[in-house]
C-alpha cells in the first residue's frame, strides 16, 4: 500500500475532502503532528483510527520505525495540524525515504493556507513566492526584507503569533492572535513611489499604529527612507 500524504483543514473542520476522510478510515496507522489536535478532526467525522505522533522532534526515529512497515504493505497516512504535510510541517523526510525505498506515495490535496491567503489578499498576480517561516535572526530578516523589496509579485510567509509584533511592527497594538499567521506581502515599491508609501504610513497611523513604527515598517517594505516617511506623516 502507498504512503498517503493527507491535507487537513486550516480552520473549519468541515474543510476536508472525502478522499482524505476515506483514507483516514482505512489506514492502519495515522501519523499526526499533534495527536490531540488530529483526534478532534477524527471525532468530528466519526472516524476511529490508530494515531501515532510524528513531529519535528521524533521525525528521524519515526522514519526508521515506519519504513519497514511501509515496505511490508501497511497502510500509513500522514497528516499535520493544518494544511499539507511537508510544507513547513513534518512529512517531507518520510516521503523522501519512502520514494528512495520504492514505496509508492500518493498525495491527497486539500486546504492550503498559502493559496487561501493569496486569493483572500486580492493581490492578484501570475506568480507568487512562498518563503516559509520568516527567519528568527534580525540580520537574516533584514536581508529578506531587502530582497523582497525588489520583487514584483506577492510573497507569502508564515509567522507565529508570539513573534508577529516584532516582525510586523504595524500589528504591535493588535489583539493577541491565535494559531500560526500567514502573511502576504505585496510587490515591493521603488523610491519613486514615495506618495504611495506615505499613504501607507497614513493608513497605518489612522488604524492606531504608532507613527514611528508605521514609518519603519513601510520603509523596510518600500525602500523609502524612514525619516522621510516619518516627517511626511506629521
Amino acid at each position: 500500500m502507498p504512503l498517503a500524504v493527507c491535507a487537513t483543514p486550516i480552520g473549519n473542520l468541515d474543510d476536508v475532502t472525502l478522499r482524505v476522510l476515506a483514507e483516514l478510515r482505512e489506514a492502519d496507522v495515522v501519523l499526526a503532528e499533534d495527536t490531540r489536535h488530529t483526534r478532534g478532526l477524527l471525532e468530528r467525522h466519526g472516524i476511529a483510527a490508530r494515531l501515532v505522533s510524528y513531529h519535528e522532534h521524533n521525525e528521524a526515529a519515526r522514519v526508521a520505525e515506519l519504513l519497514p512497515r511501509l515496505e511490508a504493505g501497511e497502510r500509513v497516512a500522514v497528516v499535520s495540524d493544518a494544511g499539507m504535510p511537508g510544507i513547513s510541517d513534518p512529512g517531507g523526510r518520510l516521503v523522501r525515504a519512502a520514494l528512495d525505498a520504492g514505496v509508492a506515495v500518493t498525495v491527497l490535496p486539500g486546504p492550503s493556507a498559502v493559496e487561501t491567503a493569496v486569493v483572500a489578499s486580492g493581490l492578484v498576480s501570475e506568480r507568487y513566492a512562498f518563503v516559509g517561516f520568516l527567519p528568527r535572526r534580525a540580520a537574516e530578516l533584514e536581508a529578506l526584507w531587502a530582497e523582497l523589496a525588489v520583487w514584483h509579485w506577492p510573497v507569502v510567509a508564515f509567522e507565529s503569533p508570539r513573534r508577529l509584533p516584532a516582525t510586523l511592527r504595524s500589528l504591535a497594538v493588535a489583539a493577541p492572535v491565535k494559531g500560526e499567521v500567514t502573511l502576504v506581502l505585496g510587490p515591493g515599491a521603488t523610491k519613486s513611489r514615495g506618495v504611495d508609501a506615505g499613504a501607507a504610513v497614513a493608513d497605518l497611523v489612522a488604524a492606531g499604529t504608532p507613527r514611528r513604527a508605521a514609518a519603519e515598517v513601510v520603509a523596510r517594505l518600500t525602500g523609502v527612507a524612514r525619516n522621510e516617511l516619518y516627517r511626511g506623516s506629521l
